[in-house]
C-alpha cells in the first residue's frame, strides 16, 4: 500500500507541475488574484474605482486567445 500511495502521490505532483507548465492553471491563478485584491467587499467606496467584475472561466479563456491573437509572443502553436 505504501507503493502505491508514493507513486499515486508521484503521479498528483507531476499532473500539478505539468498544468502549470502549460498554462492550464492560468484561470485558477486568476481567480485567487482577483479575490485577494477585492476589495469592495471591505470597503463599500473601493466599488466605484475597482477593476471589472471577476470573469466567468469562458470568459477568461476567450479574453485570454485575444490578447494572445493580438499581441503574439513566441510560442510554440
Amino acid at each position: 500500500m505504501n507503493l502505491l500511495a508514493s507513486v499515486r502521490h508521484g503521479a498528483k505532483s507531476f499532473a500539478w507541475f505539468m498544468r502549470g507548465v502549460m498554462g492550464e492553471d492560468a484561470y485558477d491563478k486568476y481567480k485567487a488574484h482577483h479575490e485577494a485584491h477585492d476589495e469592495s467587499i471591505h470597503d463599500p467606496d473601493a466599488a466605484a474605482c475597482s477593476g471589472p467584475v471577476m470573469m466567468t472561466e469562458r470568459e477568461f479563456w476567450r479574453d485570454q486567445t485575444d490578447r494572445q491573437d493580438i499581441n503574439p509572443q513566441g510560442r510554440c502553436c
